[in-house]
């Protein structure tokens, strides 16, 4: 038997995306669309400007939409959410203590000291910050973050630089699709032809989120790895995937076979249990001079990979590359149902 489940933000861009791939889960059954009072009350169909290349499931088109509310009676254990940042905070909070486990996308809680701010590749053993959560705050349910889109690629290539070979310091900078910024998203005159050198908050995200993820847990508490990341994050005309330049200093001499190698052996416990949606290669490694790029790449593993490339001596650090990753699949939506599904694997939903 399906556990069921449901989607708060439902006809948003990352909510249409969460509904494509829950559709067919083989563990997960979707009993519940939810979103603003705008689209409460409307059959999904009616509510949603379907956005994505893939036609909308057909079990999703009469679903009506409830108000995302704890009140509105939905029937489902485990939650997923993509809910705009100033309602996401204390919405999820408010499911969370009605006993609800929230698998959110939002950055509403991704800093907050008891909650896990997962990727499960990175940081599996983080997720027993729920227990500090539950005590702390009285909740029968609890919250699960997913990190921002371009640190979850960016972290998934660090990850194994840390753990063979120490890691010191980051350059990066970003170009990131304009699907990143939901829907509609920039203008068309602002974005065609040109590069936008700003987006809001990100920056702050990168350096943030990564030392959290790349952290360790000490008696309840992650602390912080002890790295220098210094991000540019700039919005290019593409639709989907980010791309990132990266330079990183390490711990100790390698070669570039060395690092190759590392990355292409690197598997850990979604890949273990044999998690659904967990990609076979977590990290795939282009060997042409001009990849990866995000017109050619993006799918592979169904877009829940990080692609690495263009290895090369750095002469201001140690080493260089440059990493692609799908922003709305393992950015967002992919990341978040992969939670879910380490969640179910490791006893926190039954």
């Amino acid at each position: 038997m399906k556990i069921p489940v449901g989607v708060l933000g439902a006809t948003g861009a990352v909510g249409q995306r969460f509904v494509q791939l829950l559709d067919g889960h083989p563990w997960f059954e979707v009993k519940a669309l939810a979103a603003s009072s705008r689209s409460a009350g409307q059959s999904y169909e009616r509510a949603c400007h379907w956005i994505l290349s893939t036609p909308m499931p057909e079990w999703a088109r009469q679903m009506p939409v409830l108000p995302a509310t704890a009140t509105a009676g939905m029937d489902c254990q485990l939650l997923f959410a993509s809910l705009p940042g100033d309602l996401a905070g204390p919405v999820e909070e408010e499911f969370a203590a009605a006993g609800h486990v929230v698998c959110s996308n939002a950055s509403a809680h991704r800093l907050a000291a008891d909650v896990p701010l997962i990727i499960p590749e990175v940081n599996a053993d983080h997720l027993a910050l729920i227990r500090t959560q539950q005590a702390g705050r009285g909740w029968k349910g609890f919250i699960v973050t997913s990190a921002n889109c371009s640190s979850t690629h960016m972290t998934l290539a660090l990850k194994p630089l840390q753990s063979a070979f120490g890691l010191s310091k980051v350059y990066v900078v970003t170009m990131q699709a304009v699907s990143g910024g939901g829907y509609p998203g920039v203008p068309s005159l602002d974005i065609l032809g040109n590069v936008i050198p700003y987006i809001g908050g990100e920056e702050d995200k990168m350096v943030s989120e990564p030392l959290k993820l790349l952290g360790r847990l000490q008696e309840g508490r992650i602390q912080d790895a002890e790295i220098v990341i210094s991000p540019h994050c700039n919005r290019v005309p593409v639709h989907d995937g980010h791309t990132e330049c990266v330079s990183v200093s390490l711990g100790r001499q390698t070669t570039i076979e060395e690092i190759s190698q590392v990355w292409r052996d690197f598997r850990a416990e979604p890949q273990a249990l044999g998690l659904p949606s967990a990609p076979q290669h977590p990290i795939l490694v282009a060997e042409e001079a001009d990849r990866p790029q995000p017109s050619r790449d993006i799918h592979l593993e169904k877009g829940m990979a990080t692609i690495v490339g263009r290895l090369r001596p750095c002469p201001l650090f140690d080493f260089k590359f440059v990493l692609l990753g799908h922003n709305t699949v393992r950015g967002a939506a992919g990341g978040s149902l992969l939670n879910a599904e380490l969640l179910v694997a490791q006893g926190w939903i039954k």
